[in-house]
């Protein structure tokens, strides 16, 4: 396959914009489009590899899998490796056990199915997952495994059958990611089926070079290089994706792949030295950011600022050209590295990353490393969260006063566990429903049931104060007729970051605080001042002083799993230190309530 320059170039393109959205570069909102500018130039490559190699009679499907392999896993197993003890010394043990999943996922080239699987709410933070980009890996590698195979299958029939074959794979695919990207947008995000267009417009291309060559055309090359350039700059994470928005950097993709040929201005630009070197080492580039901006924020206790983020992109192009040189071009070279050295290395370290991620995963990330056989990995996991499912009825069923109806998300089954591990919840009743919030409670005759019984009312989930205010005053009024208690729990948050905490010694963790985030404690400000204190319960204030927001409580256990929620230990620590002298305490305390 003739070398092309402007490919490079324009990987150089896909990657620059990659990174530096990771490093919170507001001017490239859209620089995420860089991994479908990837995918159009896999499928470009490999087809056209492939397509010599069967013209030839030269295929040999083992071949094939063995040049990907020397292309991708080494200097991706050595990231992964080289990430393992920063993990085990830095990570708390639920990011911990995420991180082990993710390397035994990345591993089996399938990490894009577990961040598919694992996405949503609760999902860790992206910005703290080391390995969170090695889903695009999985989507090529699956498509790498795939693809041949649907040649060998189709071009029996003829070139026209094979064309014809993508070609219509490419519009399902693409139409199912328009149709998946409102639907479950997760997996129009995530899965091979709903990216596999991507892939197949590169392949597509190759055919079309293959037969005509690549044409010189400034007007479309230009078009092509205008449409990326957009999509990086105007695109953003609100934007519907990938669907039929990411048409735009792809066709843009595959307009260079055609058209931008060394004559034409935008086959000159990509051609720059500076663009073809940074092209060269854009694999092991795209293989170290996400690992160092995510280690940043996880040894950090604030935000990284923009002079830091620099710095880390600094080191992200001298650590890719080190990998590049030292690992990428060594084990693509057989006469360096042959078969049999290739495959104990790899099956080596295979069993070492799928060993410690497994063992992470059955450990719940090995609690013991950071905290004393007290604490349980239960409690302190964002499962504990989950257990209060079961307070969720139509009606109150028994004679026992209180009866308390809280509303709310997952920051109400915060507030049921707050309950559970302050009272004594046999002598009371317990509703709680996240299907209601402040306005909708009043819209249905059952809401209206619940809130008639109730004893006590309490809202616990963020509420927007300046819009609900009208439903306030309502809720306020409802209660005072049926002669009911009404408490809204302000937000909390627990700063930015939490996984420092892992590197203090055990007697040092009593009472920590963490740099509290402004937008939240001014959430809660506004919040105090629209409803009055005989109504409005705040977490912020009372776990706020000058040093910060406490992030552990006096015997060193964690508050929050999160940031946001609570473990046990958080749950036991504002029900002693504030709901038993909130005013709601005092409202309960009137039903004699063993504390």
């Amino acid at each position: 396959m003739e070398y092309r320059p402007e490919i490079d170039g324009l990987r150089a393109l896909a990657v620059v914009p990659i990174i530096l959205f990771h490093a919170g570069f507001e001017l490239v909102s859209g620089g995420f489009v860089g991994v479908d500018i990837f995918f159009v130039i896999s499928g470009y490559l490999i087809t056209t590899i492939l397509i010599e190699d069967i013209e030839n009679k030269r295929f040999n499907i083992v071949n094939f899998y063995e040049r990907r392999a020397r292309r991708i896993l080494p200097a991706l197993f050595f990231v992964m490796l080289v990430c393992i003890p920063f993990a085990w010394m830095w990570m708390l043990p639920d990011p911990l056990e995420n991180f082990g999943q993710s390397l035994v996922a990345a591993t089996l080239s399938a990490n894009n199915v577990l961040l598919y699987l694992t996405s949503g709410y609760w999902d860790l933070a992206s910005e703290f997952k080391p390995l969170l980009h090695t889903w695009s890996l999985g989507v090529e590698e699956q498509y790498y495994l795939l693809f041949p195979l649907l040649l060998l299958l189709t071009w029996r029939f003829g070139k026209s059958v094979v064309i014809l074959s993508i070609v219509v794979i490419t519009f399902l695919s693409l139409a199912l990611s328009g149709w998946l990207s409102s639907k479950n947008p997760e997996a129009a995000f995530f899965l091979i089926h709903t990216r596999a267009w991507e892939l197949f417009a590169g392949s597509i291309s190759a055919f079309i070079v293959q037969r005509q060559g690549v044409q010189n055309n400034n007007s479309l090359s230009l078009l092509g290089l205008t449409s990326i350039i957009f999509s990086i700059f105007f695109f953003d994470e609100t934007t519907p994706f990938p669907g039929v928005y990411a048409l735009v950097p792809v066709l843009g993709a595959v307009l260079l792949v055609l058209y931008a040929n060394n004559k034409t201005l935008a086959g000159k630009f990509l051609s720059a030295k500076g663009f073809v070197g940074i092209g060269l080492v854009s694999y092991s580039a795209y293989l170290w950011h996400q690992p160092l901006f995510a280690f940043l924020k996880i040894y950090q206790q604030t935000e990284p600022t923009h002079i830091i983020n620099g710095m880390v992109i600094v080191a992200t192009f001298l650590l890719s050209f080190v990998s590049w040189k030292y690992i990428e071009k060594p084990f693509r070279n057989k006469s360096l590295i042959n078969v049999k050295v290739f495959l104990v290395i790899i099956t080596i370290s295979s069993f070492g990353l799928l060993g410690f991620g497994f063992s992470a995963h059955k450990s719940h990330g090995f609690v013991e490393r950071v905290f004393d056989e007290s604490v349980s990995s239960e409690d302190i996991d964002i499962s504990y969260n989950r257990r209060n499912f079961i307070y969720k009825k139509d009606s109150f069923r028994s004679n026992f006063r209180p009866k308390i109806l809280i509303i709310g998300n997952s920051f109400g089954r915060d507030f049921v566990n707050i309950i559970r591990e302050t009272y004594d919840v046999s002598k009371l009743e317990l509703v709680y429903r996240d299907d209601y919030d402040i306005c909708s409670l009043f819209e249905t005759d059952s809401g209206q049931v619940l809130y008639t019984e109730s004893d006590i009312i309490v809202y616990a989930s963020n509420y927007d104060t300046a819009t609900n205010t009208l439903c306030i005053d309502n809720a306020l009024r409802f209660a005072s007729e049926v002669g009911a208690s009404l408490f809204f729990v302000g937000t909390k948050q627990f700063g930015f970051n939490n996984n420092w905490i892992a590197r203090t010694e055990l007697n040092e963790r009593k009472l920590l605080r963490n740099p509290a985030l402004q937008d939240i404690t001014d959430e809660d400000k506004n919040a105090s001042e629209v409803i009055s204190s005989t109504n409005y319960i705040s977490l912020m204030q009372p776990l706020t002083n000058n040093n910060g927001v406490i992030v552990t409580d006096e015997l060193g256990r964690l508050i929050s799993p999160d940031r946001a929620h609570l473990t046990r230990y958080g749950a036991i620590y504002i029900g002693r230190e504030i709901i038993l002298q909130s005013q709601l305490g005092k409202a309960l305390r009137k039903f004699a309530l063993d504390e």
